[in-house]
């Protein structure tokens, strides 16, 4: 892939590859179907997972990114099972948002049940912030950059059951998202392999817990299907019928 010549509307990063397919492919089709460009980042390979390896999941992100239709997906090195909040992981981070520019950032929530989903919150939630100080200085392709601060940062659910702050009405794309999360078929359940190691993620009932709560979620705002998000600020209206239009 090659790197885009304008900036993004929305970045979505994730701890491991599958992560954002997971938790928020559906809302970032929507987005793409509205007109606007959306690119993912991992920040490792998974390469400590129980199951595939680096290679094996960076070519299924590939894969995914190409039946997704991301303009691009760049996957770091931060270390799986570390992720340490250091100044070069920080400023790696801080590249890829300059780089992208987006002006809406998704990203694993705060509280989880993987030690790195925390860790990788915590980082780019940091890393949103410091990327608008102009006196931190990366450079990308040997070329100094620009400072830029994202305008939203959303925290996307995961494994907890939290309690959304919004809801986004994904049932044009749901069942279309599903082709990202099938692109990494090493970490789901396969009925050829039934000897392979147990993991949370690759038990035959999985997949369709993530749809039961989709529809769960989609029938609080009388939609077939729904994504839920965490605000990291208030949300702030301006044209308020915008936001909470009138029967049609």
């Amino acid at each position: 892939m090659t790197s885009p010549l304008e900036p993004v509307y929305a970045l979505a990063l994730g701890a491991h590859p599958d992560d954002v397919e997971l938790a928020c492919g559906a809302t970032l089709l929507k987005i793409i179907d509205e007109g606007e460009r959306v690119a993912v980042c991992d920040l490792t390979a998974g390469e400590m997972g129980t199951l595939g390896t680096a290679e094996t999941r960076r070519n299924e992100a590939m894969l995914a990114c190409e039946r997704m239709g991301y303009v691009n997906r760049e996957m770091l090195d931060l270390g799986d099972s570390e992720l340490l909040h250091t100044k070069e992981n920080l400023h790696e981070i801080i590249r890829i948002i300059r780089k992208y520019r987006p002006q809406t950032v998704f990203c694993n929530p705060p509280e989880e049940r993987h030690p790195d989903h925390m860790k990788a919150s915590k980082l780019v939630f940091d890393a949103c912030y410091y990327a608008g100080l102009r006196k931190i200085e990366t450079i990308d392709n040997g070329r100094p950059q620009s400072a830029h601060r994202p305008r939203h940062l959303l925290y996307y659910i995961q494994f907890k059951q939290i309690e959304p702050d919004i809801i986004v009405d994904v049932s044009s794309t749901f069942k279309r998202s599903r082709s990202g999360i099938t692109a990494f078929g090493s970490q789901f359940y396969r009925e050829t392999e039934s000897d392979q190691p147990i993991t949370m993620i690759n038990r035959k009932e999985f997949l369709p817990g993530l749809e039961a709560r989709s529809r769960s979620l989609g029938e609080q705002i009388g939609a077939m299907y729904g994504e839920g998000f965490l605000l990291s600020s208030a949300l702030g209206i301006g044209r308020f019928t915008g936001v909470f239009p009138p029967e049609s």
